[in-house]
């Protein structure tokens, strides 16, 4: 997975809807844990149709897009299932119970509730949190790859303000460019008298 970088610059409404979020993302997972403690034995698919009551209960739960709701219960599954894997396997020292997240930064989008528009570098999220459009600040070309690329959209808030992940799927070949060897060697010398000159006798003047 490649991910690049950028700085979400926006209004402070927008960033309160983006802490707004991430207070989603945490109560779902913490509610999703705490589902599991108190029926032992549920699985997976459980669990996935717990979140989807929560959605029906709760309006804010609606309100955060299906992906992103997916992301949150499933890192807690993860949790789960790494804990039960090293009790099946008995692996020594502590087992890595799950614990409930207190410190929640960021929050995951998929395939929808964001549209990129790469010619302005901004980004919009459309979901009901109301986070809207905000602009990508970073040096990275957004021609850079295809839209079609993007897995995953994450947010993250730190101390020094808020940043968007775009997380890409990259062929080694879509990073290091294939080039054919032409056979031939060429020697270039930086000089005073000229910018450069080549072994072939070509030289080119510096720029006055």
């Amino acid at each position: 997975m490649f991910v690049l970088e950028y700085k979400l610059r926006g209004k402070p409404s927008q960033y309160q809807a983006i802490d707004e979020a991430i207070r989603t993302v945490q109560f779902v997972r913490n509610k999703c844990l705490r589902y599991w403690e108190d029926n032992k034995g549920v699985g997976q698919k459980d669990v996935y149709k717990y979140v989807t009551q929560l959605r029906s209960e709760y309006p804010f739960v609606q309100d955060l897009n299906s992906t992103a709701c997916q992301q949150a219960w499933r890192r807690t599954w993860t949790a789960i299932l790494r804990f039960s894997n090293n009790c099946q396997n008995q692996i020594a020292g502590k087992k890595g119970y799950p614990k409930y997240s207190k410190r929640t930064h960021s929050v995951e989008f998929k395939k929808s509730g964001w549209k990129l528009n790469r010619n302005s570098k901004r980004i919009t999220f459309t979901d009901g949190k109301n986070l809207g459009e905000l602009k990508l600040i970073g040096s990275r070309d957004l021609f850079y790859f295809q839209e079609w690329q993007i897995q995953r959209i994450r947010i993250v808030k730190r101390a020094d303000g808020y940043y968007c992940h775009l997380m890409l799927k990259l062929d080694a070949r879509d990073i290091t460019p294939q080039l054919e060897s032409t056979g031939h060697c060429l020697g270039l010398d930086m000089g005073l008298k000229y910018l450069y000159a080549d072994s072939n006798g070509n030289t080119v003047e510096p720029p006055k």
